[in-house]
């Protein structure tokens, strides 16, 4: 009886063990699960970009995070609040001098009659692509430190492609950041000559 009472108590451990794991990796799926759901969208990530405490730390670094912003102004959905939102996060990239040719009002108009003009021509940025580090210039002018660099989007208009080439010239300011002061669209053969 000792011996049948000893393996019936072993079952019942054994068969708690295992319910208790299978309870453990259900409420562990469970919370992994809930954390995949709340992973936040293109535009999300973009807002909630801290751009004063966390600053991108090279001029690659900072056109690649303005073509994000863009890339999501003709692709995403979003609200006329959050399209400002991330307007005012592609501002912080910005160097003052252009800020200043360009107040908030005027560049929000601006941009919603060109992402209209997208919408309306279904025109998408497919991608974009930063030129390397090792091609960046560096150069001082009028005292300033500026960096140049290339960067093409490939574009998706109706059922047709085509690519556009745009270059950058940012400045660094005074807290160290590399802003953006100005771009031109260009030609492939112009890229290798800014």
């Amino acid at each position: 009886m000792r011996k049948a009472l000893r393996i019936g108590i072993a079952i019942i451990c054994m068969v708690s063990l295992v319910v208790g794991y299978y309870a453990y990796l259900s409420r562990r799926n469970a919370a992994v699960e809930v954390e995949d759901d709340a992973e936040l969208s293109e535009v999300q990530a973009i807002i909630s970009k801290n751009f004063s405490k966390d600053y991108p730390a090279t001029p690659r670094s900072v056109v690649k995070w303005y073509n994000r912003i863009i890339t999501a102004y003709y692709d995403e959905e979003y609200s006329q609040g959050e399209l400002e939102k991330m307007a005012d996060q592609a501002r912080m990239l910005m160097d003052d001098e252009l800020l200043q040719y360009n107040p908030r009002d005027t560049y929000l108009v601006q941009l919603s009659m060109e992402i209209d003009d997208y919408h309306n021509r279904s025109r998408t940025i497919v991608s974009s692509t930063v030129s390397n580090s090792n091609e960046v210039q560096y150069k001082k002018v009028n005292g300033y430190d500026c960096a140049f660099l290339s960067t093409y989007y490939f574009i998706r208009e109706g059922s047709s492609y085509d690519r556009t080439y745009e270059d950058f010239c940012l400045r660094k300011d005074s807290n160290g950041n590399w802003k953006i002061l100005t771009w031109r669209l260009s030609t492939e053969d112009e890229i290798d000559g800014y």
